[in-house]
């Protein structure tokens, strides 16, 4: 089982994971402390090529920016194990949608399965939904009460420390005087990756 991003989210995984002795893998662009590897039982690469060619099952829990668009294309998911299985609950522009149903069609991929969608909400004739060996559902787990719950936190500390001229704690600061800051330093690379939403203009409303 390979995770590709060990921040937050994906050590979290790990850890639910570790006491199945699956046997750990990942890869993220910050290694983890030795003591966090030897803890939990994981395997480094450096690479996610590296990763996804030993793993059975990779899952994706990793934020979209330039260097994760489109990161899971033809060429990386014909790296992967055949029968192997791809779980993404990150973001849906992380994989290719073409190159995920044609893997899933051609039994590459044994099955995907997610909660995310591009664009999102998907039109009705997106492809992943009629595509064979998959589980999707809808992205809803933000909509949790504990979820709201923390947002709302969130929110209020982030402005009550803008109102006081306070600074604003490290893992909420994503931009600062229009530079990555903070956690969007250490979690993004700069640059946009919000185009193609006009890609819902290809298919057919129903």
């Amino acid at each position: 089982m390979g995770t590709v991003g060990a921040g937050r989210i994906g050590s979290a995984v790990m850890r639910r994971l570790k006491p199945f002795e699956v046997g750990l893998h990942y890869t993220d662009r910050h290694r983890l402390p030795k003591e966090v590897e030897e803890e939990l039982g994981v395997t480094y690469h450096p690479t996610v090529e590296s990763l996804v060619e030993v793993c059975d099952v990779v899952t994706i829990n990793a934020p979209l920016h330039p260097e994760t668009e489109h990161l899971f294309d033809a060429d990386l998911i014909g790296r992967m194990k055949r029968g192997a299985y791809l779980v993404n609950t990150a973001r849906g522009k992380i994989c290719d949608r073409d190159a995920v149903a044609a893997a899933c069609e051609s039994g590459h991929l044994a099955a995907y399965a997610g909660d995310v969608w591009f664009p999102q909400p998907a039109p009705a004739d997106h492809p992943w939904r009629t595509m064979p060996h998959h589980g999707m559902t809808p992205h809803i787990s933000g909509s949790s009460l504990s979820a709201q719950a923390r947002y709302a936190a969130g929110v209020r500390e982030i402005l009550e420390c803008w109102f006081d001229e306070r600074p604003i704690r490290e893992e909420y600061l994503i931009v600062d005087a229009g530079r990555l800051a903070g956690a969007g330093a250490h979690s993004y690379s700069a640059g946009d990756a919000t185009g193609g939403s006009e890609e819902a203009a290809r298919f057919k409303a129903r």
